[in-house]
């Protein structure tokens, strides 16, 4: 048998069958996975790396799109990592300057930071921060001062004396005498030269606003000092003073409240001027407070007379209300009897006087779980600032 070769015709049949599979294959519409490729191909990454809009599969009309992770980008400084390198008192001063004037509040909190690094513990820096506070506005007033108050050389005698002097100045605006005044509270002591200069401006009529803050310096110094060493009479002495002699009600009733911050226990020598706070003060307010900074004693017996003969004169529900739980507060358990005489008295504290009672029976002791336990039947407890 012998072979012979194709003819022309079975030839031009392949060349168009292949013609014809070329041009169906492209008319045909992508398949899934091929478009998918493609797709990703055109698509850039993300920051993260990770493709925008793209998946492993036909999605299901009810699947919930993906989040697409993005991530915050820190601002750029130009310059700061030469700053840094060699940052001077001046240099860190012009940069602040800058970021307020950008009004970019995270390169200025960095900048104080470093300033509060640059001061460090020498005390001839430090004073030259006060010389920039005395003609500084804020936010600048501020910036400096904060970054003074954290550095070490705050300590040093010289820097508060400065800070000092600078807020007693009746000749500076107020808002630079009340920024000198804060940057005082992270003294670990005050003298009893320094506690009187304080009291003294805290009792100024004039004062306003820096009347307050050094209020406030004081007590937050005695904090201070009592956390450290026990220490906390000489302060509370002057608090106590001031609670009482001064005609601003916000100072009057801060004085009162700032050993609320440390807790020490108050003693007898204290009672003559709380009590006459405690019946006298023109603002409930100072009233009530006196009530409880009296239920923080050493001598509960004796608070209970007063808060009795308090009660007494006492015509406002909310005072006699502050009267009636801190008494218990004060004596604990022992209070009951008071409280049974109180209600009988008034009896819009009937209820109180059954519920305390009840509470104690069940063998609760603690003042705070007291109260916890204890419901609220006047409406006095408001928050800080509604008009009551």
């Amino acid at each position: 048998m012998t072979f012979r070769k194709p003819g022309w015709a079975l030839v031009g049949a392949v060349l168009v069958g292949a013609a014809v599979a070329l041009l169906l294959s492209r008319g045909a519409p992508p398949s899934v996975e091929d478009s998918a490729r493609s797709d990703s191909a055109a698509r850039p990454p993300s920051a993260s790396g990770v493709l925008v809009g793209t998946s492993s599969g036909m999605p299901s009309p009810n699947e919930p799109k993906l989040a697409v992770e993005q991530l915050p980008m820190p601002g750029c400084w130009d310059g700061l990592r030469d700053l840094d390198k060699t940052a001077t008192l001046d240099s860190l001063r012009e940069a602040l300057g800058v970021a307020v004037g950008k009004r970019d509040n995270l390169l200025a909190t960095y900048l104080q930071e470093r300033l509060t690094e640059v001061v460090g513990q020498d005390a001839g820096r430090g004073l030259q921060v006060v010389e920039w506070a005395k003609q500084a506005s804020p936010p600048e007033l501020g910036l400096y001062l904060d970054a003074l108050k954290a550095a070490p050389a705050v300590h040093d005698a010289k820097v508060s004396e400065a800070l000092l002097k600078l807020g007693e100045d009746r000749s500076m605006p107020l808002q630079n005498r009340s920024a000198a005044l804060d940057a005082l509270e992270t003294q670990r002591r005050l003298s009893p030269s320094d506690l009187a200069r304080l009291k003294a401006v805290a009792l100024d009529e004039t004062a306003d606003s820096t009347a307050w803050v050094a209020t406030r310096t004081l007590g937050r110094v005695m904090k201070e000092d009592f956390e450290r060493t026990g220490t906390h009479a000489p302060y509370w002495k002057e608090l106590l003073s001031i609670a009482g002699k001064s005609d601003d009600m916000a100072v009057r009733l801060l004085a009162l409240e700032m050993p609320s911050y440390s807790n020490p226990l108050i003693g007898s020598e204290s009672f003559d001027e709380l009590q006459h706070i405690l019946t006298t003060d023109r603002e409930r307010d100072v009233r009530e407070m006196a009530a409880f900074r009296l239920g923080v004693t050493r001598e509960p017996e004796e608070a209970l007379k007063i808060y009795e003969a308090a009660f007494e004169k006492e015509h406002d529900v909310c005072v006699r209300w502050a009267i009636f739980r801190f008494a218990v507060r004060a004596a604990g358990e022992k209070a009951l009897p008071l409280l049974a005489r109180l209600a009988a008295k008034d009896p819009r504290f009937q209820r109180d006087y059954a519920e305390f009672k009840q509470l104690y029976a069940s063998g609760t002791v603690d003042f705070a779980r007291i109260w916890l336990g204890k419901g609220e039947h006047h409406a006095c407890l408001v928050e800080e600032g509604a008009p009551h």
